[in-house]
């Protein structure tokens, strides 16, 4: 909710702009005397006014005559190449009802917002207090982007060329295409950021994040991330404590490796337990995955009904941006829009972008055996040779092999974008998760493939300790540099003459300052990073021990340093509702099933195991075939764990049916 400390921050802002050149409304409702700027339209420097008229009009319009129903303002000077703007209460109020934004009602229960029902609800004639700041921003970003030209017509100052709109075309991406717009933000509100600062990066303690804040001003995608971090890093304290233990306080179960002169073969000491101290870690990685997913889903759903989220009505929104396809009537909304059939998508995303994916993902596989290939023979050379020259040579492929990669890497990105793109997808939810699962294969195979190969084949357990205990430390070193180091020499020293220069100049437009901060690049990374250790936790962690206590401290300083970047060094993201992670919680669904594959395979290859496999006498087959049997009772106690943890507490269940069949009286009276 925003605070009476809030309401003064957007008085203060908008200061900036002349309140008689807002759009003046109509409806009654809507008057206001104080508009808050809440999204800038950057316009080119070459813009032409008749351009940046018709494009503020057409913002003003009302949707039935093809506008987006929005406030405009044209920045202090009527030729300038910014357009600020806003939303009125009745827009606000139609947009919360097309996302299913549950909202408080009299009773102070959460329910799905309907405009027909709007006076039963609480807060409703205080926009601040109704919506947060980043569902305003989000709304009017919206709006706008549904922006289509009713009929075909010539934009006016464009030349003829890349200038005139086809019918039923989207006009912000048409005028982006043409170079009218070079940028939409959201604005910063600088007193409610230095506030959420203070609570949030500033505070000394260690534990805890502001999330309703975090939620209200970046909105629940980015809050959803801070909550799963923080979750993450929570839950990243049992497995670190064992991990100690193991490594420092039960005998030679920590997984201590003697490599026996040219072989890579693992012993233990023979005055440690009877039971392994990695077989006890795969264990407890294994059940540790599946607590942690299935926990982490029932904070989700409490957090998605907090934020009113829990019943979102994508699908019946308009299309994406994006989308094209043959103009017709919706069958669902029968709305005027562009259709695509579902059949030619899913041919298109079986017969051309699995093909396509599995052919760049065999290329990762060529590269890996090439560098081994190559690694081979130059040693091979070396040891004949002795050389300084031959010396040298030992880092070519090494070095071939990054090189490689990191083309290899840029061309997929690359790829996957066109292909998801091209694959049409109506919603923008569907679209980003079919973009994210592309770039998710290309990102396991590259950065476990190299683990699975020593695991599986090569069955190398001391080098395969060794490999991932460098990736950790050298992943870790290069993550606090990134996260911590950079970020506060960028602010502190790079930044400081730009924000003096602000501060000693009163009449500086506070508004074009922002556009100074470069885009917030998003939360792929992040999510990556998060996934990635995941991986190396749940899959590998029993022949390293240590890697939970890494991976919990690196996560205290990641909590501070997104949540620093977010704020100080970034332009504010547009953030949509979302009622969970998406795609990313199945990601990490997906790897705790594989961990069960894996840790079975690492405790088969276990000395203790092969040591009593020996003295039974057991044939390798019938080793084999005893590892896939435990690997399927510890798939089936996975999924009766699943089974018996619900996805959502009681509570929570309670609550959606109740808002569901709230929902269905609501539209039962309003057919009477």
């Amino acid at each position: 909710m925003t605070s009476l400390g809030d309401k003064g921050s957007v008085q203060t802002q908008t200061k900036v702009l002349s309140q008689d050149s807002w759009t003046q409304v109509s409806c009654p409702c809507c008057v206001s005397k104080q508009v808050e700027p809440l999204v800038l339209i950057q316009l080119s420097d070459s813009v032409q006014p008749v351009t940046k008229r018709w494009l503020i009009s057409l913002i003003e319009t009302s949707k039935r005559h093809g506008g987006a129903a929005l406030l405009a303002h044209p920045g202090e000077d009527e030729c300038g190449d910014v357009v600020v703007v806003s939303a009125p209460r009745c827009t606000f109020l139609k947009a919360t009802e097309d996302l299913g934004l549950c909202k408080k009602y009299h009773n102070e229960d959460m329910v799905a917002f309907s405009y027909h029902d709007k006076d039963n609800f609480s807060n409703v004639d205080d926009m601040q207090e109704f919506l947060t700041l980043a569902e305003r921003q989000y709304i009017v970003k919206n709006e706008l982007d549904s922006l289509q030209a009713q009929k075909k017509q010539r934009i006016p100052g464009i030349p003829e060329a890349p200038g005139v709109l086809e019918a039923w075309e989207n006009i912000c991406q048409k005028l982006v295409r043409a170079g009218v717009i070079k940028d939409i933000f959201p604005l910063h509100d600088q007193q409610r950021l230095n506030d959420l600062g203070r609570r949030w990066y500033s505070k000394k303690q260690i534990w805890g994040q502001p999330l309703d804040a975090i939620q209200s001003y970046f909105g629940s995608t980015v809050a959803f991330y801070f909550s799963f971090l923080d979750f993450y890093t929570w839950a990243l304290v049992p497995p670190a404590f064992l991990g100690l233990v193991l490594t420092f306080l039960l005998p030679g179960g920590g997984g201590v490796v003697k490599e026996q002169a040219g072989e890579g073969v693992m012993e233990e000491d023979d005055d440690g337990p009877s039971v392994s101290g990695h077989m006890v870690q795969a264990v407890f990685s294994m059940l540790w995955s599946t607590l942690f997913i299935e926990l982490w889903k029932r904070r989700s759903s409490s957090l998605s009904h907090r934020w009113g989220t829990l019943n979102l009505a994508e699908r019946f929104a308009g299309p994406r941006p994006g989308f094209h396809g043959t103009l017709g009537l919706n069958p669902e909304t029968g709305r005027l829009e562009p259709l695509f059939p579902e059949w030619q998508r899913q041919l298109r995303v079986g017969l051309v972008s699995l093909p396509l994916v599995g052919l760049l993902m065999g290329l990762v596989v060529l590269g890996m055996t090439c560098f081994y290939h190559g690694e081979a023979l130059v040693q091979g050379f070396h040891q004949d040779s002795g050389s300084l020259f031959s010396g040298v040579l030992l880092y070519m492929p090494s070095m071939a092999h990054i090189v490689y990669t990191n083309m290899l890497g840029n061309v997929y990105h690359a790829v996957a974008m066109q292909l998801t793109e091209w694959e049409n997808h109506r919603e923008e939810s569907s679209f980003q998760n079919h973009h994210t699962t592309k770039v998710l294969l290309f990102t396991f195979f590259n950065n476990f493939a190299v683990l699975f190969h020593i695991a599986f084949y090569k069955q190398d357990l001391p080098l395969l300790r060794k490999r991932l205990a460098s990736m950790l430390i050298g992943n870790q070193l290069v993550n606090q540099c990134t996260e911590v180091v950079v970020p506060f020499i960028v602010d502190r020293f790079l930044s400081a003459p730009h924000k003096k220069e602000q501060e000693d100049d009163l009449e500086m437009d506070k508004l074009r300052a922002q556009r100074s901060l470069p885009p917030y690049p998003g939360l792929f990374a992040e999510y990556i990073e998060l996934l990635l250790q995941f991986g190396y936790l749940s899959l590998f962690s029993c022949v390293y021990p240590l890697t939970a206590v890494l991976l919990l401290l690196n996560n205290i300083t990641e909590i501070r340093g997104d949540a620093y970047k977010i704020c100080k060094l970034f332009r504010k993201p547009f953030s949509a509702p979302v009622s969970n992670m998406g795609v990313w919680q199945t990601a990490f669904e997906v790897l705790g099933f594989v961990s069960v594959m894996s840790n079975c395979w690492l405790l088969l290859l276990s000395p203790r195991v092969q040591e009593f496999c020996l003295e039974g006498g057991i044939s390798g087959k019938n080793i084999i075939l005893v590892a896939i049997l435990v690997e399927h009772v510890l798939i089936l106690v996975k999924m009766v764990l699943a089974f018996m943890i619900p996805d959502e507490p009681d509570w929570v269940r309670i609550k959606r049916e109740q808002i569901e069949f709230n929902s269905m009286q609501a539209l039962g009276q309003q057919k009477l």
